[in-house]
């Protein structure tokens, strides 16, 4: 009996499917496809933490100076306070003096650490996280851009941290994107003296202007086995001294298969960033269900570490649309990014 014959695949070649059991090749989003303007138009980020600029743009700071947004009456402090901003109208009303404060415009400065380790250029359905990582900074900086912000990035290897220069406009925007697309890819097993935390701690020291910053990993280190939330991940404290003076956004990318696994009989398990390698038999219930368990455990860790650090924390899946999820948690973040984003005892906004 003559052996059945296939017909090659239509359409162009999908890399995330091949990095099941190898490395990409190449994206597996195109530049066009970063940019979701339409579903995302009337949608914006709320800022709530102080900014710092030359330029005049579209967001109001929250430290008073000279604007032309009224702010609150207050009573007026002799010595202290202007007398050409005392307020006629509220100082008649109630016979005692007081000045009105003006909000400044402030423009916005983002700077988004893109984590581009091995681990992240796994991928199953369609899309690699490091891919997903990038179409979420392309949304978040849309949303947030207004005239004179700007928009800078960092993506972090294993050997270096590459600095992409923060640029004003859409243009610049696209650019940004299409240097990260650009990017070589990390081969699985590459090795260096950068980790997660380093990386946040240098976009911490190397920018002292307060902002938002965006963190793009799948917060997972190597050689890390730890499922206890109790015990702090490495990178928590670098993310929360990056919160200090910032408001921060962390972005966990992870793929289904990370936290579901299936039933396909033998499976070899493989680390890209170690050499752990294993045979594991999906058939068995039993297995499947404690590989699960501690997937959940692992990634309720790291859930509940960016909550005490103080940053605002966006879940996406490589197997639902990401253009949904950021505009859900948008659309709550307006209602508790005031209180998420409280500086620490001591520290001024």
């Amino acid at each position: 009996m003559p052996e059945p014959q296939f017909a090659p695949p239509s359409g162009p070649p999908v890399d995330a499917a091949a990095s099941v059991v190898g490395e990409p090749t190449q994206p597996t989003i195109p530049l066009n496809k970063l940019a979701p303007e339409a579903a995302l138009r009337r949608l914006e980020l709320t800022i709530v933490r102080r900014l710092e600029g030359f330029l005049l743009g579209d967001h109001m700071g929250l430290l008073p100076g000279p604007g032309s947004d009224p702010n609150e009456a207050r009573p007026y402090q002799p010595g202290e306070d202007d007398v050409r901003k005392i307020d006629w109208a509220v100082t008649a009303r109630t016979q005692t003096p007081h000045v009105r404060d003006t909000i400044s415009d402030r423009e916005l400065e983002i700077w988004a650490l893109l984590d581009v380790t091995p681990s992240m250029n796994w991928g199953t359905e369609g899309v690699t996280k490091r891919d997903l990582g990038i179409a979420a900074i392309a949304t978040i900086g849309f949303l947030s851009q207004k005239m004179g912000d700007r928009f800078g990035g960092y993506m972090m290897r294993p050997d270096e941290l590459r600095r992409l220069e923060a640029r004003s406009g859409r243009t610049a925007l696209y650019g940004l994107l299409r240097k990260m697309l650009d990017e070589p890819l990390v081969h699985d097993h590459d090795t260096g003296p950068l980790s997660l935390a380093e990386g946040i701690e240098q976009l911490s020291r190397t920018q002292r202007r307060r902002g938002m910053r965006v963190v793009v990993s799948d917060f997972l280190t190597p050689g890390d086995h730890e499922v206890d939330p109790d015990v702090e991940p490495e990178w928590e404290r670098p993310m929360r001294r990056l919160a200090v003076r910032n408001q921060v956004l962390a972005i966990e990318v992870l793929d289904r298969r990370e936290v579901e696994f299936p039933n396909v009989g033998d499976m070899l398990i493989r680390d890209p960033e170690t050499d752990f390698e294993r045979y594991v038999n999906t058939s068995d219930t039993g297995t499947r269900e404690r590989m699960n368990a501690a997937s959940q455990a692992q990634r309720e860790r790291i859930r509940v570490a960016l909550r005490r650090s103080g940053v605002g924390h966006i879940q996406l899946r490589t197997d639902r649309d990401w253009v949904a999820d950021i505009a859900r948690f948008v659309l709550s973040y307006r209602r508790v990014a005031a209180i998420l984003h409280q500086p620490p005892q001591g520290v001024s906004r």
